[in-house]
């Protein structure tokens, strides 16, 4: 894979600029993200962080410096990158860590940076040991220094980079090496989303796409969109749909039930794959522990997807416990599939 060498863009504070690494923001995503911390409901501790990194960065007349975001998916480290770019009035640029495999196209990205822009790295976990070393001397001095050619014609060249801002986002900032972890400024983790601010998260994404919800309506989708805003907006796509299908098109308490029955998403937002796992567990393995391997294969889902989407939450709700020898069901998980808590879990409850 050659490095992609997107296009310089002199414009300003558009905050949506996209490089040609990464996939792009669609139109209807975009729409929906919040433009500035007033707008960003919900982590209030790091948007306190970064708002005084910004005014700061602002009276000094100097770039950001670099921030690391953690959480699981779906919580808002994408959009914060952009609010970001929009506060201090300078472009993003987007990628994620599978694709930068070469130091070329690490190169590449990085030498058509403007000053003060942000490079913002999704799943930056994900990036090759042999091309972070590189990003090393780039955050601390703006500087890399490439290897050309291969044998005895092989030769080194430092190539100079303007002062930029680097933006890293991680659902698993375990996997983040020393190194690379402690070239970054703030260190800030987003933790899932009350039902309050869902509540009004959801309110404003049917505001504007001028969905027709009540107060019940709306409640009820927050309480079954697991705690993350990306759910919540990919629940009331689909809940309008059904109401413009099988109801009025207002979506009522009733309306969202419902439609979220059809999706087999349960009260307490538990989805079919978590109530699988949870009862995979206690059928087949009598609560654990059992290795999420092991649980991945008896489900028939990838291990990384369990880990990165449903294992959090489950484990945040208290429906399973990490421990060093595996994963072990909860009281409370075998109460979610109806069955008696480590008693006789063959025996359903009535």
């Amino acid at each position: 894979m050659n490095a992609a060498m997107p296009e310089k863009d002199s414009s300003k504070g558009t905050g949506f600029v996209t490089s040609t690494l990464a996939a792009p923001v669609s139109p209807a995503e975009a729409a929906l993200r919040p433009l500035s911390f007033s707008d960003f409901a919900g982590q209030a501790k790091t948007i306190e962080r970064l708002q005084v990194m910004v005014g700061a960065a602002k009276k000094r007349g100097e770039p950001l410096n670099h921030i690391l975001l953690s959480g699981p998916p779906g919580l808002g480290k994408t959009t914060l990158a952009f609010i970001l770019g929009n506060e201090l009035g300078r472009n993003v640029r987007v990628t994620s860590g599978p694709v930068v495999e070469k130091a070329g196209d690490l190169a590449g990205l990085l030498t058509n940076l403007e000053e003060g822009d942000l490079l913002f790295i999704d799943e930056i976990h994900r990036i090759p040991k042999t091309v972070e070393e590189y990003l090393y001397s780039a955050m601390e001095d703006f500087r890399i220094d490439i290897m050309i050619d291969q044998g005895p014609n092989a030769r080194s060249v430092r190539l100079s980079l303007p002062r930029f801002t680097l933006i890293g986002a991680t659902t698993r900032s375990g996997l983040l090496t020393s190194p690379l972890r402690s070239r970054f400024t703030l260190q800030t983790r987003l933790d899932y989303y009350d039902k309050e601010t869902l509540l009004s998260i959801v309110l404003r994404t049917c505001g504007l796409l001028k969905v027709k919800i009540d107060q019940d309506g709306a409640l009820e989708i927050a309480r079954r969109a697991r705690g993350t805003p990306r759910v919540a907006n990919n629940l009331i796509n689909f809940v309008r749909d059904f109401a413009q299908q099988r109801a009025s098109g207002a979506i009522t308490q009733k309306v969202a039930a419902a439609g979220l029955e059809l999706l087999e998403i349960d009260a307490a937002g538990l989805d079919e794959m978590d109530k699988r796992v949870l009862r995979t567990m206690a059928e087949n393995y009598r609560g654990g522990p059992v290795g999420i391997g092991t649980i991945a294969v008896a489900v028939g889902e990838e291990p990384e997807t369990l880990e990165e989407v449903h294992e959090p939450f489950l484990i945040q709700e208290g429906y399973l416990q990490r421990t060093p020898q595996g994963r072990i069901l909860t009281d409370k998980g075998y109460l979610a599939v109806g069955l008696r808590p480590a008693g006789d879990i063959q025996t359903p409850l009535l």
